[in-house]
């Protein structure tokens, strides 16, 4: 009994690991990162190829090799990426969730393990 319940559990906890790595919208292959799912008006975080700070910018257009966007929604400081700059670009709100998933997940997983101990 205690082997399927770790077994669950394990499963449990690898299926919300590999899901943490679903918030990357693009790669370093730029030839196929035509960048048209970033929606105007949201917070996306990018990362740069060059090993520079992390980047929150608020989308608003893409302009040839560029990528478009401000500061913030209260700094209107603009913003412009090289598109051939750009390692990865993540969705902001969709990486908070599927953060928060992962540690309710462990959450119970660790619960499940604990109580499946005590049982016996």
């Amino acid at each position: 009994m205690k082997a399927s319940v770790l077994l669950k559990s394990s499963l449990l906890t690898s299926l919300f690991v590999i899901s943490s790595c679903a918030t990357t919208k693009y790669s370093e292959d730029i030839a196929q990162n035509n960048y048209s799912n970033l929606e105007a008006g949201k917070i996306y975080i990018v990362t740069h190829k060059d090993g520079t700070k992390k980047q929150k910018i608020l989308f608003r257009n893409i302009d040839g090799d560029n990528i478009i966007g401000t500061a913030g929604k209260k700094d209107s400081t603009e913003v412009i990426i090289p598109k051939s700059n750009i390692a990865a670009v993540k969705d902001r709100s969709k990486a908070r969730v599927v953060g928060g998933a992962v540690v309710i997940g462990a959450a119970g997983a660790a619960a499940i393990v604990i109580s499946s101990l005590r049982a016996d």
